[in-house]
């Protein structure tokens, strides 16, 4: 792991990121706990709530379960709901020598299913975390367990959004990294301006949720792991493409906000055509964050699709 500063090394040694985790994730109501579990010999944080059937949140690129601040306590009296903090991202530990690969993320996803003990689940994949659910939706088709019922994807990374299949294969080159890093050199002011840009109403921005999202810089290697994702982007795009035919028989619900800036609602079309029982719900004036702009109606439209008759996988 990245060498900590000695400032860093007090402010770890003190526990203050365990006491800010353990604050960020109260922050998400009275009823969510927070743990943890070891996946690859590191540490995954995760925060869980609720009863009933289990609802797994993947988050995407530079977030963590704090995304998953409102629909934690409106689907808790419907699923039982973990969302956990990938390997690298969020409070969960650093691990530079870990593959991560949409599709080694999507097998870690699986093993902390399985470390669980959780046998069926809906799946709900967000961004990045989208592409990683549908990942995972394949290789639970591949052995046949766990048991995939519902698959949920927030405005998910995807073949057919041309806007990520140019930037990221950008920041992945020696410039666009070196450019990268010189940006994020002055954190404070640029991950605001892009966190910013993510809504497509800057009046829809709650309150501390900027504060919230740069907690776990506290943590170095937050960006260096961003880095590592990007560097594989454009070959587990293909390998997404390939195996989006074999996703046919799940049910699928697809929400986007109209105005997403980072994933295109154009490419909703393309995406939906790839399954036979799909819901598209798009949500006008709603840029990439809509579990934020407009929880109450992102929850009723989850918790409507999650509510139906199961189907067979």
């Amino acid at each position: 792991m990245k060498k900590l500063s000695p400032i860093q090394e007090d402010f770890v040694a003190s526990g203050e990121v365990r006491e800010i985790s353990s604050r960020i994730a109260a922050a998400a109501g009275s009823g969510v706990e927070e743990r943890w579990v070891e996946i690859d010999g590191a540490r995954m944080r995760y925060l869980r709530c609720g009863s009933g059937p289990a609802l797994i949140l993947l988050h995407g690129l530079l977030g963590y379960s704090f995304s998953w601040r409102y629909t934690m306590p409106g689907l808790a009296p419907y699923a039982t709901v973990y969302a956990p903090d990938m390997l690298g991202a969020g409070f969960s530990d650093r691990a530079p020598d870990l593959d991560y690969s949409m599709r080694a993320t999507a097998r870690r996803v699986l093993q902390f299913i399985d470390r669980l003990g959780i046998s069926s689940f809906d799946l709900l994949g967000t961004s990045h975390g989208g592409a990683v659910s549908m990942m995972a939706a394949d290789q639970c088709l591949r052995t046949g367990t766990p048991r995939l019922k519902h698959l949920v994807l927030v405005s998910p990374v995807n073949p057919y959004s041309p806007h990520g299949r140019r930037l990221a294969p950008f920041f992945a080159s020696p410039v666009g990294e070196r450019l990268f890093r010189l940006a994020f050199a002055r954190t404070s002011f640029f991950y605001a301006y892009f966190h910013r840009r993510l809504y497509a109403d800057r009046r829809h921005l709650p309150p501390g949720a900027l504060a919230g999202y740069m907690a776990p810089l506290a943590i170095p290697g937050l960006f260096e792991h961003a880095l590592r994702i990007v560097r594989t982007w454009t070959q587990d795009l293909c390998e997404l493409q390939s195996l989006l035919p074999r996703l046919a028989d799940v049910p699928t619900l697809l929400i986007w906000g109209k105005k997403d800036p980072a994933v295109y609602a154009s490419s909703a079309g393309p995406l939906a055509r790839h399954f036979r029982n799909c819901r598209v719900t798009i949500f006008p004036g709603i840029g990439h964050l809509p579990y934020e702009e407009c929880p109450d109606e992102f929850n009723g439209a989850l918790i409507q699709f999650l509510a139906a008759p199961p189907a067979t996988v």
